[in-house]
């Protein structure tokens, strides 16, 4: 037997249908539709910002791994060679034996320091500036020591610079060059005396130089081409000693000229 309804709850319900029934749901408000595009539209530059700057560091990271193995890791960057220059007496194959250069090493890695001191171990050099010449050669510009005087040593010709070096022989003694004429027991240091009064006089005085005889680091003298004498003393004051030599040689006819103290020459 069926319940009767209960008139209360039949009346909300026919209301709620009635409510349902009166029309068309509300149009959206505009203003509201507009503020959720503008919202969706933040929201995707927001996710395209956060993309583009994770690309912005993978690009870098790969830029950075690929210029690493470039320098560090590709043939293309290693050593092939070395590039010479500035030789006149030694070969370029003798400065490139020195230098050892580590052929198929990333250039980038190469000692310059270890290379430069090899070669400037060279007699002959008296330094040497070595660099990177991208992207396979090691450049090496040379400056090699020049002659101002020879000596005889052992028995052997040599050429000494104005350091006092010996690095060269030579077969004869070259004209333009005066012999530096030493004792037995003449030492190294009087020896790079005498190199400094050579490489400091003059050139019309250098000339005239037959060849200097050094005792001593006080005792040097020079020995004129014509037979004349000069007792130069030290290698200290040269600059002011060659100065009043000069003076003295146009001035006064003699066979002897002291200029040990400058300021008190004599003759004889």
């Amino acid at each position: 037997m069926a319940r009767p309804r209960d008139p209360e709850a039949t009346q909300g319900f026919d209301a709620l249908s009635a409510a349902s029934d009166d029309g068309p749901e509300p149009a959206p408000d505009p203003a509201l539709e507009r503020n959720r595009r503008r919202f969706a539209r933040r929201q995707r530059a927001r996710r395209w910002l956060a993309w583009r700057r994770v690309l912005a560091v993978l690009l870098v990271l790969l830029l950075v791994v690929g210029g690493l193995w470039l320098v560090f890791g590709s043939s293309y960057l290693s050593v092939h060679g070395a590039h010479v220059t500035g030789v006149e007496h030694l070969r370029a194959d003798q400065v490139e034996r020195a230098a050892a250069v580590p052929v198929g090493e990333p250039l980038a890695t190469v000692d310059l320091d270890r290379i430069r001191t090899r070669v400037e171990a060279l007699a002959p050099v008296k330094s040497a500036d070595v660099s990177r010449e991208w992207p396979d050669r090691v450049r090496i510009v040379v400056t090699e020591r020049e002659p101002v005087a020879v000596v005889t040593l052992g028995g052997r010709l040599r050429g000494l610079d104005a350091d006092g070096v010996v690095f060269r022989d030579y077969q004869r003694a070259p004209a333009d060059l005066p012999q530096i004429e030493t004792d037995a027991d003449t030492g190294s240091e009087a020896l790079r005396e005498g190199a400094l009064v050579v490489a400091a006089l003059p050139g019309d005085l250098a000339s005239d130089v037959d060849h200097v005889d050094v005792a001593t680091v006080d005792e040097i003298t020079l020995e004129l081409r014509d037979g004349r004498e000069v007792i130069w003393g030290s290698a200290e004051q040269t600059e002011q000693k060659a100065a009043v030599l000069g003076e003295l040689l146009d001035a006064v006819e003699a066979e002897r000229y002291d200029v040990s103290v400058p300021g008190q020459p004599t003759t004889r």
